[in-house]
Protein backbone atom coordinates (compact mmCIF):
# COMPACT_ATOMS: atom_id res chain seq x y z
CA UNK A 1 0.00 0.00 0.00
CA UNK A 2 3.06 2.21 0.96
CA UNK A 3 5.02 1.68 -2.32
CA UNK A 4 1.63 2.13 -4.14
CA UNK A 5 0.87 5.75 -2.63
CA UNK A 6 4.72 6.32 -2.96
CA UNK A 7 3.94 5.32 -7.09
CA UNK A 8 1.28 7.63 -7.30
CA UNK A 9 3.30 10.46 -5.62
CA UNK A 10 6.20 10.36 -8.21
CA UNK A 11 3.84 10.30 -10.98
CA UNK A 12 1.78 13.33 -9.95
CA UNK A 13 4.86 15.15 -9.52
CA UNK A 14 5.90 14.69 -12.94
CA UNK A 15 2.27 16.08 -14.40
CA UNK A 16 2.66 18.55 -12.52
CA UNK A 17 6.32 19.60 -13.77
CA UNK A 18 4.91 18.40 -17.14
CA UNK A 19 2.01 20.58 -17.17
CA UNK A 20 4.02 24.23 -15.33
CA UNK A 21 6.88 23.45 -18.48
CA UNK A 22 3.42 23.82 -20.83
CA UNK A 23 2.43 26.47 -19.09
CA UNK A 24 5.55 28.72 -19.64
CA UNK A 25 5.22 27.75 -22.99
CA UNK A 26 2.10 28.74 -23.95
CA UNK A 27 3.27 31.97 -22.01
CA UNK A 28 6.17 32.59 -24.02
CA UNK A 29 3.75 32.40 -27.34
CA UNK A 30 1.67 35.06 -25.43
CA UNK A 31 4.17 37.02 -25.22
CA UNK A 32 5.71 37.39 -28.18
CA UNK A 33 1.91 37.56 -29.89
CA UNK A 34 0.76 40.13 -28.04
CA UNK A 35 3.58 41.71 -26.38
CA UNK A 36 2.03 41.31 -22.86
CA UNK A 37 1.87 38.58 -19.86
CA UNK A 38 1.09 40.27 -17.15
CA UNK A 39 1.50 38.41 -14.23
CA UNK A 40 2.49 35.11 -16.18
CA UNK A 41 4.45 32.24 -14.97
CA UNK A 42 7.40 32.09 -17.35
CA UNK A 43 10.14 30.62 -15.07
CA UNK A 44 13.11 29.71 -16.80
CA UNK A 45 11.73 30.85 -20.09
CA UNK A 46 14.58 31.51 -22.89
CA UNK A 47 13.95 34.81 -24.20
CA UNK A 48 16.99 35.38 -25.16
CA UNK A 49 17.82 38.12 -28.02
CA UNK A 50 13.89 38.57 -27.90
CA UNK A 51 12.73 41.95 -29.46
CA UNK A 52 10.63 42.85 -26.19
CA UNK A 53 10.37 46.92 -26.66
CA UNK A 54 7.64 48.50 -24.63
CA UNK A 55 6.52 44.62 -23.56
CA UNK A 56 4.21 44.40 -20.34
CA UNK A 57 5.72 42.07 -17.87
CA UNK A 58 4.83 43.72 -14.76
CA UNK A 59 4.37 41.25 -11.91
CA UNK A 60 5.65 38.47 -13.56
CA UNK A 61 7.33 35.58 -12.42
CA UNK A 62 10.93 35.25 -14.96
CA UNK A 63 13.06 33.48 -12.10
CA UNK A 64 16.23 32.20 -13.66
CA UNK A 65 14.74 33.09 -17.30
CA UNK A 66 17.02 33.67 -19.84
CA UNK A 67 16.91 37.28 -21.23
CA UNK A 68 20.53 38.03 -22.71
CA UNK A 69 20.98 40.09 -25.25
CA UNK A 70 16.70 40.87 -25.43
CA UNK A 71 15.51 44.25 -26.05
CA UNK A 72 12.95 45.46 -23.23
CA UNK A 73 13.48 48.96 -23.79
CA UNK A 74 10.70 50.97 -22.35
CA UNK A 75 8.89 47.69 -20.80
CA UNK A 76 7.18 47.55 -17.61
CA UNK A 77 8.78 45.00 -15.21
CA UNK A 78 7.19 46.42 -11.99
CA UNK A 79 6.97 43.96 -8.94
CA UNK A 80 8.16 41.45 -11.69
CA UNK A 81 10.39 38.54 -10.18
CA UNK A 82 13.69 38.06 -11.52
CA UNK A 83 16.00 36.24 -9.42
CA UNK A 84 19.00 34.68 -10.56
CA UNK A 85 18.06 35.80 -14.38
CA UNK A 86 20.19 36.16 -17.18
CA UNK A 87 20.04 39.51 -17.93
CA UNK A 88 23.70 40.19 -19.62
CA UNK A 89 23.95 42.55 -22.24
CA UNK A 90 20.05 43.39 -22.16
CA UNK A 91 18.89 46.35 -23.78
CA UNK A 92 16.61 48.24 -20.90
CA UNK A 93 16.74 51.69 -21.47
CA UNK A 94 13.79 53.72 -19.73
CA UNK A 95 12.25 50.36 -18.66
CA UNK A 96 10.15 50.05 -15.36
CA UNK A 97 11.39 47.73 -12.63
CA UNK A 98 9.80 49.65 -9.49
CA UNK A 99 9.62 46.91 -6.50
CA UNK A 100 11.09 44.13 -8.69
CA UNK A 101 13.41 41.05 -7.21
CA UNK A 102 16.51 40.95 -8.95
CA UNK A 103 18.38 39.46 -6.21
CA UNK A 104 21.25 37.32 -7.53
CA UNK A 105 20.23 38.88 -11.38
CA UNK A 106 23.28 38.92 -14.01
CA UNK A 107 23.13 42.37 -15.29
CA UNK A 108 26.88 42.48 -16.64
CA UNK A 109 27.42 44.41 -19.95
CA UNK A 110 23.64 45.38 -20.06
CA UNK A 111 22.20 48.74 -20.72
CA UNK A 112 19.84 50.62 -18.13
CA UNK A 113 20.34 54.01 -19.12
CA UNK A 114 17.22 56.10 -17.27
CA UNK A 115 15.17 53.00 -16.46
CA UNK A 116 13.39 52.63 -12.92
CA UNK A 117 14.96 50.78 -10.22
CA UNK A 118 13.39 52.37 -7.48
CA UNK A 119 12.84 50.39 -4.22
CA UNK A 120 14.21 47.25 -6.54
CA UNK A 121 15.75 44.32 -4.64
CA UNK A 122 19.12 43.90 -6.44
CA UNK A 123 20.95 42.48 -3.95
CA UNK A 124 23.77 40.11 -4.68
CA UNK A 125 23.03 41.21 -8.76
CA UNK A 126 26.23 41.05 -11.22
CA UNK A 127 25.79 44.72 -12.85
CA UNK A 128 29.70 44.49 -13.68
CA UNK A 129 30.69 47.09 -16.63
CA UNK A 130 26.99 48.01 -17.36
CA UNK A 131 25.73 51.01 -18.09
CA UNK A 132 23.20 52.86 -15.84
CA UNK A 133 23.54 56.80 -17.02
CA UNK A 134 20.79 58.81 -14.95
CA UNK A 135 19.17 55.71 -13.51
CA UNK A 136 16.94 56.12 -10.31
CA UNK A 137 18.07 53.26 -7.87
CA UNK A 138 16.41 55.00 -5.06
CA UNK A 139 15.60 53.23 -2.48
CA UNK A 140 16.80 50.70 -3.97
CA UNK A 141 18.44 47.36 -1.98
CA UNK A 142 21.68 46.34 -3.75
CA UNK A 143 23.60 45.20 -0.77
CA UNK A 144 26.65 42.90 -1.57
CA UNK A 145 25.88 43.59 -5.71
CA UNK A 146 28.85 43.84 -8.31
CA UNK A 147 28.67 47.43 -9.35
CA UNK A 148 32.24 47.20 -10.35
CA UNK A 149 33.44 49.46 -13.40
CA UNK A 150 29.91 50.68 -14.07
CA UNK A 151 28.68 53.76 -15.63
CA UNK A 152 26.23 55.40 -13.23
CA UNK A 153 26.74 59.17 -13.95
CA UNK A 154 23.98 61.48 -13.09
CA UNK A 155 22.22 58.57 -11.50
CA UNK A 156 20.04 58.63 -8.28
CA UNK A 157 20.96 56.82 -5.63
CA UNK A 158 19.22 58.08 -2.88
CA UNK A 159 18.11 56.44 0.18
CA UNK A 160 20.09 53.30 -1.55
CA UNK A 161 21.42 50.34 0.51
CA UNK A 162 24.81 49.88 -1.11
CA UNK A 163 26.32 47.92 1.91
CA UNK A 164 29.03 45.73 1.16
CA UNK A 165 28.69 46.39 -2.49
CA UNK A 166 31.02 46.64 -4.98
CA UNK A 167 31.99 50.11 -6.60
CA UNK A 168 35.73 49.71 -7.91
CA UNK A 169 36.55 51.26 -10.52
CA UNK A 170 32.69 52.46 -10.75
CA UNK A 171 32.34 56.09 -12.65
CA UNK A 172 29.41 58.18 -10.19
CA UNK A 173 30.43 61.25 -11.74
CA UNK A 174 27.24 63.88 -10.28
CA UNK A 175 25.51 61.04 -8.53
CA UNK A 176 23.08 61.84 -6.17
CA UNK A 177 23.96 59.79 -2.85
CA UNK A 178 22.20 61.49 -0.56
CA UNK A 179 20.95 59.55 2.54
CA UNK A 180 22.62 56.56 0.96
CA UNK A 181 23.87 53.71 3.11
CA UNK A 182 27.65 52.72 1.30
CA UNK A 183 29.39 51.12 4.97
CA UNK A 184 31.65 48.70 3.92
CA UNK A 185 31.42 49.29 0.35
CA UNK A 186 34.43 48.82 -2.64
CA UNK A 187 35.26 52.49 -2.87
CA UNK A 188 38.64 51.54 -4.65
CA UNK A 189 39.31 53.82 -7.90
CA UNK A 190 35.56 54.87 -7.85
CA UNK A 191 34.90 58.42 -9.60
CA UNK A 192 32.78 60.34 -7.15
CA UNK A 193 33.42 64.01 -9.09
CA UNK A 194 30.66 66.31 -8.40
CA UNK A 195 28.72 63.38 -6.44
CA UNK A 196 26.26 64.66 -3.77
CA UNK A 197 26.95 63.53 -0.21
CA UNK A 198 24.63 64.16 2.24
CA UNK A 199 23.60 62.46 5.44
CA UNK A 200 25.80 59.32 3.74
CA UNK A 201 27.08 56.63 6.16
CA UNK A 202 29.87 55.83 4.14
CA UNK A 203 33.64 53.81 5.03
CA UNK A 204 34.98 57.07 7.08
CA UNK A 205 31.39 57.96 8.84
CA UNK A 206 28.46 60.46 7.85
CA UNK A 207 29.12 62.83 4.98
CA UNK A 208 27.78 65.56 4.60
CA UNK A 209 30.05 67.42 2.24
CA UNK A 210 27.24 68.49 -0.15
CA UNK A 211 24.33 69.24 2.04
Amino acid sequence: MKKQLLIILFLSLGFIGTASAGEVETNILKLKATNSCKGCNLQGADLSEANLTGADLSKADLTGADLSKANLSKANLSEATLTGADLSEVFLREADLKYANLSKADFSKANLSKADFSKANLSKANLNRAILFEVNLSEATLTGADLSEVFLAFANLSKANLSKANLSEATLTAADLSEADLREANLKNVNLNKATFCNTETPWGIDNSGC
